[in-house]
């Protein structure tokens, strides 16, 4: 999205300040990328947002972190694609600091609690009087209303209130808990990138800015959309470990080898099915797949045949087969599977692995983010970049930090 404000005026709001004089045409940063052009800017924090904004640096975007003095002693390692400025929105000018930057900017993500980035000056109404195209996008668990919303809560607490959670474990046992990939990346990030994404196309077409309020709680209880509709029409039952992907069906489940090692079994359609008894050796169960009077007897047989060989043996039998039977890696070993490296699934970024950026584009490729430089090692450079109006105060009086924060 090319940023046309400096050759198409658009009419200020009232009482807002003089627009931003114009600067040199928008600098395009190496590595292209379908959102090539648009300017972001993050006020730092962890977890939903960090990964949301690093998506959109490794789309295209020119993603401006904005760190606070002291770093936080919680890290998420997820600051890679970012330039760093850093402004202490404690100082008397710091909350201007951070609006100049809006002024400039498509989209500004922020993950505060509710009514904090009021407070601070920084929140909506004021950065979209500046800058009426913009894309205010705001990262909370609970939303920004409702009667939890000013409290505290992290991913398994988000989940406990939707159903999810509830929903993750085998019958009679307790809830297990899905890491943190669920809430914070599946119904936060996730749903973020889309109205982020839905707000620009707006803003494109019409000039308009706008609040996109993106909750966990709301986007968790969006992705469950199937399992709603299978409650209703197909009776989804509430109890965990009963269903047909929850592993209430043997031929949806995962099963021990000798070795210790586990494989993961989902032949749902009966031609896939079929495919996996006949390699497991049990043409005794190649009838009666959905008949749940068979489902106790049927699961045992499987385990035991399971048990029988390593999973490596069992990697041989089932490749390239249609049985829907595949190894459970782990993380370094999913680094090593063929298929993810023909993909380049995975890719190296200052020694470690990391994972390449996704989706795929055939015009507009996108690259993988960079390790992050120094904190605050950005902001004379971006000011200038952005044409901010004003740097040179801002610089002089100390609202944005002139160079790199030393670390800790």
């Amino acid at each position: 999205m090319s940023d046309d404000r400096d050759s198409t005026p658009h009419t200020p709001a009232p009482g807002a300040p003089p627009a931003p004089p114009a600067g040199p045409p928008d600098t395009v940063r190496p590595g292209g990328g379908p959102l090539s052009g648009v300017r972001v800017v993050e006020l730092a924090g962890i977890g939903p947002a960090p990964m949301a904004a690093l998506t959109l640096a490794e789309l295209g975007a020119d993603v401006v972190r904005v760190d606070r003095p002291v770093p936080s002693p919680v890290t998420d390692g997820l600051d890679r694609g970012r330039r760093s400025v850093v402004v202490d929105l404690k100082h008397p000018r710091g909350a201007e600091a951070v609006l100049r930057l809006a002024e400039r900017a498509d989209v500004l993500i922020e993950a505060y609690r509710p009514g904090v980035a009021e407070r601070l000056g920084v929140g909506p109404g004021e950065a979209l009087r500046r800058n009426p195209r913009l894309v205010y996008a705001r990262m909370t668990g609970w939303g920004q209303s409702g009667p939890r919303a000013s409290t505290a809560g992290h991913d398994i607490n988000y989940l406990s209130l939707t159903g999810a959670l509830s929903a993750i474990g085998r019958a009679g046992g307790p809830p297990q808990v899905p890491v943190n990939l669920l809430g914070d990346f599946g119904g936060g990030s996730m749903y973020l990138l889309v109205g982020i994404l839905s707000a620009l196309h707006h803003a494109g077409a019409t000039g308009e800015g706008q609040v996109v309020d993106a909750a966990i709680v709301d986007g968790v209880t969006h992705l469950a959309s199937m399992v709603w509709a299978q409650r209703r029409h197909h009776g989804w039952r509430d109890e965990r470990g009963t269903n047909l992907l929850d592993t209430g069906r043997p031929f949806y489940d995962v099963y021990e080898t000798s070795d210790g090692g586990w494989f993961a079994v989902g032949a749902l359609e009966p031609q896939f099915y079929a495919r996996l008894v006949e390699l497991l050796e049990l043409p005794g169960w190649a009838g009666g797949q959905y008949d749940p009077e068979r489902w106790p007897a049927m699961r045992e047989a499987f385990a035991a045949a399971f048990a029988s060989r390593t999973r490596a043996e069992w990697e041989r039998v089932f490749e390239g087969s249609d049985a829907c039977a595949s190894p459970v890696l782990d993380w370094a070993e999913a680094v090593r599977d063929p298929h993810l490296a023909a993909r380049g699934t995975h890719d190296r970024v200052d020694g470690g692995d990391v994972p390449a950026p996704a989706p795929r584009f055939s015009a507009t490729p996108t690259t993988t983010a960079a390790a992050p430089g120094p904190v605050g090692a950005d902001g004379e450079r971006v000011l200038a970049d952005w044409a901010v109006r004003g740097a040179a105060e801002l610089l002089a009086d100390g609202a944005l930090r002139r160079g790199a924060c030393p670390p800790g």
